[in-house]
């Protein structure tokens, strides 16, 4: 599709589509656009700099008007209240797509307003760091207008999952996939404050990396099996390594909240 639009730019007639929200992810979706040929139109009341290649609308009105293609990239507070704006200013060929991290119940209703009307729906759920990958971060994609959010994100350079057409369903996903990656992040980040406290930091790093590294569905599987299986024993290590951090003084929060979750686990199966 990317030709295809970069054709499209040299005639004149290349596909219009808007970004709303210029903060440092909705920029470098609005690069990636650019990139892809797109016409792109940003709007962001706040935002002090335009991406270069993309004409900066004054209103949200104006901004969605005349897009084939919206893309929404602000906080997620702000979805609904967005989507109820622009609905009365979009085209009815339009495919407004919802990339913020809203929550799947939050998703359903900017669709039952997007959709309200006559308009197709898509939200966006990214898997990943944006200013990694840009706008060909991976994502996964749900709603009635998901075909259209697909080769969009793909022409970008995305690898995009199509997560079938219930509008909410790609950000439960990332929910989903969030209590393994949040979760990971704070127990590696209490992991490395302890090594250094303790003075094996180096030590801890190469001992998380070997943990990470091989066949990963194989490594999942010993993991769940381990928690189940030992979970008494399990319980009583972890409570002795929050009684070591203490002593350290580094903050254990998650080595506290593994300890819980074993015992929880071993009550389960008695």
């Amino acid at each position: 599709m990317a030709a295809v639009n970069a054709a499209r730019v040299q005639a004149g007639n290349a596909t219009p589509l808007t970004v709303v929200g210029l903060g440092e992810a909705g920029r470098l979706y609005a690069q990636g656009a650019v990139a892809a040929g797109y016409a792109v139109t940003g709007y962001d009341p706040f935002a002090p700099e335009t991406p270069e290649g993309v004409t900066r609308a004054a209103t949200l009105a104006e901004a969605v008007a005349s897009a084939e293609i919206v893309l929404t990239l602000t906080t997620a507070s702000l979805s609904e209240q967005i989507a109820a704006e622009a609905a009365p200013h979009l085209r009815a060929d339009a495919t407004y797509v919802d990339c913020t991290t809203a929550s799947p119940e939050a998703l359903l209703r900017v669709a039952e307003v997007v959709e309200g009307s006559g308009v197709a729906f898509a939200d966006v759920a990214i898997l990943g760091p944006v200013p990694i990958r840009g706008a060909a971060t991976d994502a996964i994609v749900s709603g009635s207008g998901r075909a259209v959010a697909i080769e969009t994100l793909r022409s970008f350079g995305a690898s995009v999952e199509d997560g079938g057409e219930i509008a909410g369903d790609a950000s439960a996903r990332k929910l989903l996939r969030s209590i393994l990656m949040k979760g990971l992040g704070a127990i590696i980040t209490e992991a490395l404050a302890a090594g250094r406290a303790a003075g094996s930091e180096q030590w801890i790093r190469d001992q998380i990396a070997r943990q990470l590294a091989g066949d990963g569905h194989a490594v999942v599987e010993r993991l769940e099996r381990g928690t189940r299986t030992h979970a008494v024993r399990r319980a009583h290590e972890m409570a002795a390594v929050a009684d070591y951090l203490e002593s350290l003084g580094v903050a254990h929060d998650m080595a506290t909240a593994t300890q819980r979750t074993h015992e929880r686990v071993a009550a389960e199966k008695e």
